[in-house]
């Protein structure tokens, strides 16, 4: 493949290009890298690596497992704003290739480091090379959709990240399928599943390095005008992305998606192995599998659904619908666990699942909104550093604390009683982070060959 191939010039769509051709180039990079979101189907079965039925003398804690899918979020929300202004220069197919390559990489490299025994490099392969793949292929097509569809942002960007919310649902059972597949009497199937995935995830990402296209410069749907009276929290100035990240709007916005991402987060990166300890002896492994997948389709289907909602009612609006309907089931969850109602447990976090992936896919038309179209990818990049910090503070939050409890003598059915009342904190944050936006002041906005204006004031 020449290096010209993947340059933006040559991704230029000609006239009559049909611009919803776009999305499933989108969906091709974000339903692979969206298997992130399935990492806890391997958390049980990486602490039994020596040996195999169980855990052995010398096997991994789940606690210590547990930090590769953190640092795979850590480095996904840092290449996302490290590389977002580059990913804007060179376009979407560029970028794509890259996420790719370390997407798979990562795969590959981690295999070595369960064949060596060794967790530090699969901290190094998943954690950050597929990390880097993770926020390189996050960010690379949002742009481009929301240039596509100006007229429809939210559902430009729920198209495109709702394959993320979907991957789980496709690489939860393929993961289990893969592991028993390779089986045998030395291995529990890990390794040879990791390098399996690599290398078919490769080949699918590369389906939307070879489709996607930009459009042409000042191009717009045919019969579409914009407003000249724009909604309440709709600019249609431009905020450069040097200028952006200094404006407290960007910080409530950081703190909104931060919040929203922590409560949702901890539980899709440890739900496996917590609907199992819940409900103990009435959830298998395979029901376990099941759970995840079923949460990820919520989570993939609330991406379209309420980004497209957003475009009717707002997105500040949504996002007060998010903060306090989670609220309210965060509280009930450990009430369900006590009645022993798998039913209710599993209705609450699809719901709350539906609106953790809505939030994902509503904050580029968001940040489209308060601060236009001139850089939203890159800005949409140093946001993304809000997912970094709760792909810790999640996860951590219900790993450290149920082992805290279990350590307490609290049986392993209760022991994420406290966390979920945890998180009702962290969504009240952030309603308050949200309740208080408003318009950016006129003095940051970008005129060309000026930088970011000093002007007036809104």
């Amino acid at each position: 493949m020449s290096s010209s191939f993947l340059d933006r010039q040559n991704t230029v769509a000609g006239p009559g290009f049909n611009r919803f051709m776009v999305p499933p180039a989108a969906l091709a990079v974000h339903l692979c890298i969206g298997q992130a979101y399935a990492f806890s189907t391997f958390n049980l079965p990486l602490t039994k690596l020596l040996g195999l039925t169980q855990s052995a003398p010398g096997d991994w804690n789940l606690k210590d497992v547990g930090w590769i899918f953190s640092i795979a979020i850590v480095f996904l929300g840092s290449s996302a704003a490290l590389f977002g202004r580059w990913v804007e220069r060179v376009g979407p197919r560029k970028s794509m290739f890259v996420a790719a390559l370390c997407f798979a990489g990562g795969f590959l490299v981690s295999a070595v480091g369960i064949h060596l025994h060794q967790l530090w490099i699969i901290y190094l392969g998943y954690g950050v090379l597929g990390g880097c793949g993770l926020g390189i292929g996050y960010i690379s097509p949002v742009s481009t959709l929301i240039k596509w569809f100006p007229d429809r942002p939210g559902m430009a960007t729920g198209m495109a990240i709702m394959g993320f919310g979907g991957g789980a649902l496709i690489a939860a059972p393929l993961s289990v399928i893969l592991m028993k597949h390779f089986t045998t009497a030395a291995s529990n199937g890990v390794m040879e599943t990791f390098v399996t995935m690599g290398v078919i995830y490769f080949m699918f990402m590369m389906i939307g390095v070879v489709s996607v296209r930009v459009p042409a410069e000042g191009w717009r749907p045919a019969g579409w005008v914009p407003s000249e009276h724009p909604k309440k929290l709709v600019t249609a100035a431009n905020v450069s992305v040097d200028v952006a990240w200094r404006t407290p709007q960007f910080w409530m916005l950081w703190g909104v998606l931060c919040m929203n991402v922590t409560a949702g987060i901890g539980v899709l990166g440890q739900a496996s192995p917590m609907i199992q300890e819940m409900f103990s002896g009435k959830v298998t492994a395979a029901a376990a599998a099941g759970f995840v997948g079923l949460i990820s389709l919520f989570n993939m289907i609330g991406r379209f659904f309420w980004a497209s909602t957003s475009d009717y009612i707002g997105r500040r609006n949504t996002y007060m619908v998010f903060f306090l309907l989670g609220i309210l089931l965060y509280s009930l969850v450990p009430t369900f666990g006590h009645m022993g109602s798998t039913p209710l447990f599993v209705a609450a976090f699809c719901v709350i699942l539906s609106m953790y992936g809505g939030g994902f896919a509503t904050i580029p038309a968001y940040l489209r909104d308060i601060f236009g179209t001139f850089q939203v990818g890159a800005i949409h990049g140093r946001l993304l550093t809000a997912w970094s910090v709760a792909g810790v503070l999640g996860p951590v939050l219900v790993n450290y604390i149920r082992q805290y409890q279990i350590d307490s003598g609290v049986p392993k059915a209760q022991a994420y009683s406290v966390t979920m009342y945890i998180m009702c904190g962290l969504l009240l944050i952030g309603f308050i982070c949200n309740f208080a936006m408003r318009e950016v002041n006129a003095k940051y906005y970008y005129r060309a060959g000026e930088g970011a204006v000093a002007g007036s004031k809104a």
